[in-house]
């Protein structure tokens, strides 16, 4: 993707204050930077974006989506259905010669990339071009954030000025191919309205997977036809003694049309063969004394492990045919997780054994498996086997309050990550101490209900520090082929409600998206931080309980 500094005359008036770096970040400061409902701020920031003369575009009651290419008219059906409840205007979708009041989508074979779009926006219209779908509704959501903040709610009052688009051109494409959101609902269960909703949230942006951690000592919350009791009796807790909950299986693919629809890709997991004591707690015989544990609704780890027994081995190997099977089955997207972190009640041998068996039984259901690091200790992976990396950055140390855990008897976690590339596989990067989002502030906060949130047994997490991350450099030795793509990791031991779970994710998870997203060298702190007030309009609207950090202008 060609590189470019911002040259029009918009923009010469900061040129003299600012890097030719940051004022690509920057993404669309307006010629008189005190207006701000001028600012084009875009998060993640576009591998190329220019301010022109060509008169700003506004969205009114004529306004078409004039659609050209296979699937074109789904995107803008889906990017039009909000649109219509904020402004009350018609919208049609359809076919034709565009006007200047019409925003067309186009799919053009010539743009290189799945996900890349061209985006080129004036008083002559709006177009948007990508050779596929996905690109095509990546730029529309860049098109989002380039509307007023009020354009996410519904019946909303038209701006001062109306619904104006600065005049703009863009050429993007993502940096990495997997760009995640990792939602653990095992601990404490979050409903599918809720999760649709964080859908939306991740659209806007760009991050396409949304990784659900179904399983967990605390609940298990997919429904297995083979194994009633796992939601019986399996699903009955949460931490805390918060009431459980799971998903029936027409709700689970409820959450991956509305992804879909989306461009973003479900990935569950099945945590194996540690965190299983909600699996352990409905069956007994995938014990190896054959005695179900009570449910567990505490917050420790590593104490629970499936049966490695030989005795035990036929129900254990029907179980993970079983579930794994049943969760590929309503999953069309290519991968499935199997977990794999904490096998801290797991003999080595015995955890060598159950790596072999879980990915064998993943591999069979005909997707891309993906485990966490210390699968990799196990060079019998199946080929192309995807390492989860969850540790911490090179060089960097545990605080002295890290929970007490026994010694490993396997390698190191930078070993077993390179493990992964070794048996032809890649890596997904979710470092603790950058990407997990449920890491608690330096400040300690109390949450929007009073609580302290969070915690810190990795690091403390500031917005510069979620920002400030290199993914390349996580693990020594790294390149970036090695690398799909990152992950932004909430853990929700903590976290019962969407306030609290929208306070330790937004706007950190925006740093993580631009990690993911944006051209290495397009990354700039100081104009992330100026384009945070344009995102913040928009999450003010979609009633995001974010957290307003300090060192941005929120009012802005």
């Amino acid at each position: 993707m060609p590189r470019a500094t911002v040259r029009t005359a918009a923009v010469r008036t900061v040129a003299a204050v600012a890097t030719a770096t940051s004022l690509i970040a920057l993404a669309g400061c307006s010629p008189t930077s005190a207006d701000r409902s001028e600012f084009a701020g875009i998060v993640p920031a576009p591998a190329r974006f220019e301010l022109t003369d060509r008169g700003d575009f506004t969205l009114g009651e004529g306004t078409r989506f004039v659609v050209s290419g296979d699937d074109a008219a789904a995107v803008a059906e889906t990017f039009a259905a909000p649109l219509r409840a904020a402004t009350g205007y018609d919208l049609p979708v359809e076919e034709g010669e565009p006007a200047a009041s019409d925003i067309s989508l186009v799919i053009d074979p010539e743009i290189d990339g799945a996900e890349a779009y061209t985006l080129e926006s004036g008083a002559d219209g709006v177009r948007i071009a990508a050779s596929a779908p996905a690109g095509l509704f990546w730029g529309t959501q860049s098109l989002r954030q380039m509307l007023p903040g009020e354009i996410e709610a519904e019946d909303a009052d038209e701006p001062a000025g109306g619904w104006r688009v600065p005049a703009a051109s863009i050429a993007d494409e993502p940096r990495f191919a997997y760009r995640a959101s990792l939602v653990d609902v095992a601990r404490h269960f979050f409903p599918v309205e809720y999760l649709e909703q964080h859908l939306d949230r991740m659209a806007l942006l760009k991050l396409n997977v949304l990784h659900l951690h179904l399983t967990d000592d605390q609940g298990w919350r997919i429904q297995i036809d083979s194994w009633p009791e796992l939601t019986g009796i399996g699903a009955s807790t949460s931490v805390g003694g918060d009431g459980g909950g799971f998903y029936t299986k027409d709700d689970y693919r409820r959450i991956v049309e509305y992804a879909a629809e989306r461009f973003i890709t479900v990935v569950p997991e099945i945590d194996l063969p540690g965190h299983t004591n909600a699996a352990l707690s409905a069956y007994p015989e995938l014990n190896c004394d054959g005695v179900a544990p009570a449910p567990y609704e505490g917050v420790e780890v590593g104490f629970s492990s499936l049966c490695a027994d030989p005795a035990r081995a036929e129900a254990t190997d029907r179980f993970l045919a079983d579930v794994l099977g049943e969760v590929a089955e309503m999953t069309p997207g290519p991968w499935i997780h199997v977990g794999g972190d904490e096998p801290l009640a797991t003999q080595h041998d015995d955890f060598l054994d159950l790596v072999a068996r879980i990915t064998a039984a993943g591999a069979a259901t005909g997707k891309t498996v993906i485990a966490y690091h210390e699968m990799g200790a196990s060079n019998e992976l199946p080929p192309g086997t995807i390492g989860h990396y969850w540790d911490l950055t090179a060089g960097h140390e545990m605080p002295a309050n890290r929970r007490d855990e026994p010694a490993r008897p396997y390698p190191t976690s930078a070993g077993e990550a390179r493990s992964f590339l070794e048996q032809g596989g890649k890596l997904v990067l979710a470092a603790a101490d950058k990407t997990y989002l449920d890491m608690m502030y330096p400040d300690r906060p109390a949450g929007p209900l009073g609580t302290e949130l969070g915690t810190r047994w990795a690091a403390t997490i500031t917005l510069e520090e979620a920002y400030d991350w290199r993914p390349e450099e996580t693990v020594d030795g790294l390149s970036e082929s090695d690398i799909l793509g990152v992950a932004a990791s909430v853990w929700t031991e903590t976290l019962s409600n969407p306030a609290d779970f929208e306070f330790m994710v937004f706007p950190r998870i925006a740093a993580i998206a631009e990690v993911g997203w944006s051209p290495a060298d397009a990354r700039d702190e100081a104009g992330f931080r100026s384009r945070l007030p344009v995102l913040g309009a928009h999450l003010d609207r979609l009633g995001v309980s974010y957290r307003k950090v300090g060192g941005v202008d929120w009012t802005g």
